[in-house]
């Protein structure tokens, strides 16, 4: 029974298998038609919808192209009347134009009329002054044979004669252009020989200029003298052969003189016997010791005062060589002005000169300070202080047109550049001005009051003024007493006398000033 079961169930379950598996069949069938149904739906209503936004979309692309042609056909019709209306406006210019022009040419066609008229007017007065120049010939022949009828002279005599006479007033006057020649060559090459002995005195230095060869030390006692002069003037000996400098020590109280033609000895030897005299140690080892201390130090203070000049003037990238002789300048001096004074002096206008000219100013800056060291050199060869300026500036390569500023600014070589000029007239400007040196002051006050007194001399004359360092002269006369042309002859005068009497710089203006006042009263 159990197998019958068994097997009955088994057939049971075979059949419901077969029947689930035909029913499964079944619906499976029928889904896949429906599902197959609904995608040809689907493809169907996407058509249809595709078929609308097609539609749609023509229809708004033919509205954008009906919106672009009507665009394009209105700037199509603004341009053509742009340009109907330049067309317009030409056409209109060129009417003006020809209106123009046909009034011109009727103003020429009269201005033609007239001009007929006037050549006509201007043949008959040629014929009448042809007539009127034939009757002065003939009265002109009537007047000289009447001149030589009176003088009892031909007309070529009389022309020989004016001949004659001009040509002896030329002569004179062309011996009077000979004379001013010559005097002017006779007053440059004096002024020549007059700037080489000066030169030569001043790089020389010889004992007349005693205040720039001598320092004065100054002791406390006579003490103090007998230890710096030692037993039987060792310590004096030791010291002159240390420093190069004779020491005189004479009667003088309280007092040692120092003697020599090189500023910086003098100044070592000043300094290394003020150290030995604070010391109180004096001995010939003590001498030698201190003077080298002392010229260490003079040569660091040279350098340093070299620097310093330099930064001061704003000038870059000079050799260390010619910083140290611009220090050394500071030693020197020309005619009791200092040459480092001097030099940085001459910088500072040939900077303003170039600035003012719109030349280069640093340039002319360097070549002010550096055209003087010539006279500081280590050793003192036998050239002019401006050439052997020079060979040490191209030396240490300096610009070429510095090199001739140096060179030319006593005018030893040609100059080649504007620079040249600017530093040979502000090295005159800072030495010839009042008050620089010595014995410039006194002779430029004579030659003022000269001056003056000279034009006072000439009756007439009320007030003289000497202006501009002497470079001008101005004379006010009285008007009651000299005319207009009394005047122009007084200054030629007063001109021709300065020359032949005086000496001086340059050249000097001469202006005679005649005023005349009218005054009235309204009451």
């Amino acid at each position: 029974m159990e197998i019958t079961e068994i097997l009955g169930y088994i057939f049971a379950l075979i059949a419901g298998l077969g029947i689930g598996i035909a029913v499964g069949r079944f619906l499976l069938r029928n889904l896949l038609k429906g599902q197959e149904v609904a995608a040809q739906n689907k493809v169907k209503k996407i058509l249809k919808d595709a078929e609308n936004n097609a539609e749609i979309l023509k229809k708004n692309k033919l509205l954008e192209a009906k919106e672009k042609f009507l665009q394009l056909k209105a700037e199509h019709e603004q341009e053509v009347n742009a340009k109907n209306n330049t067309i317009n406006q030409r056409e209109n210019t060129i009417k003006q134009k020809e209106q123009s022009v046909n009034q011109r040419m009727e103003n020429f066609n009269k201005k033609e009329q007239e001009l007929d008229k006037q050549k006509g007017n201007l043949e008959k007065q040629t014929e009448l002054a042809v007539k009127k120049q034939e009757e002065v010939e003939v009265l002109k022949n009537q007047h000289l044979k009447q001149l030589e009828t009176i003088a009892g002279l031909s007309a070529e005599e009389a022309k020989e004669q004016l001949v004659e006479n001009l040509k002896q007033e030329a002569r004179t006057q062309a011996m009077m252009q000979v004379k001013d020649i010559v005097d002017e060559a006779k007053l440059t090459a004096s002024k020549e020989a007059k700037k080489v002995v000066i030169q030569t005195i001043q790089r020389t230095a010889t004992e007349a200029a005693i205040e720039n060869s001598v320092s004065i030390f100054h002791i406390e006692s006579d003490e103090i003298k007998g230890r710096v002069i030692g037993r039987e003037g060792r310590n004096i000996r030791a010291l002159e052969a240390a420093t190069g400098i004779e020491i005189i020590v004479d009667d003088t109280p309280e007092a040692i003189i120092l003697s020599g033609f090189d500023p910086v000895r003098r100044e070592i030897a000043r300094l290394a016997l003020h150290r030995l005299v604070t010391d109180g140690r004096i001995h010939p080892a003590r001498i030698e010791e201190i003077v080298a201390k002392t010229k260490k130090q003079i040569e660091d203070e040279i350098v340093e005062i070299g620097e310093r000049t330099v930064i001061d003037l704003g000038i870059h990238g000079l050799h260390p060589e010619l910083i140290r002789m611009v220090g050394r300048m500071r030693y020197r001096s020309s005619y009791g002005q200092n040459l480092l004074h001097h030099s940085r002096e001459v910088a500072n206008f040939c900077a303003t000169m170039a600035a003012e000219l719109g030349l280069n100013a640093k340039m002319a800056k360097r070549a002010g300070l550096l055209h003087d060291i010539g006279k500081v050199p280590d050793d003192n060869p036998e050239l002019p202080h401006a050439i052997l300026g020079m060979q040490l500036a191209e030396k240490y390569k300096e610009h070429p047109e510095i090199c001739n500023a140096i060179g030319a600014h006593h005018d030893e070589i040609e100059m080649t550049s504007m620079i040249s000029p600017i530093v040979q007239a502000c090295d005159a400007i800072s030495g010839a001005r009042p008050g620089a040196r010595r014995e410039v002051v006194e002779s430029y006050i004579k030659r003022l009051k000269d001056l003056e007194e000279l034009a006072l001399s000439y009756p007439g004359v009320e007030k003289t003024f000497a202006i501009q360092a002497g470079r001008e002269l101005r004379v006010i006369v009285e008007s009651e007493r000299i005319t207009d042309a009394q005047a122009e002859l007084l200054a030629a005068d007063i001109s021709t006398r300065i020359q032949t009497e005086m000496t001086y710089p340059g050249q000097i203006k001469v202006t005679v000033i005649r005023e005349t006042r009218s005054v009235a009263f309204a009451k």
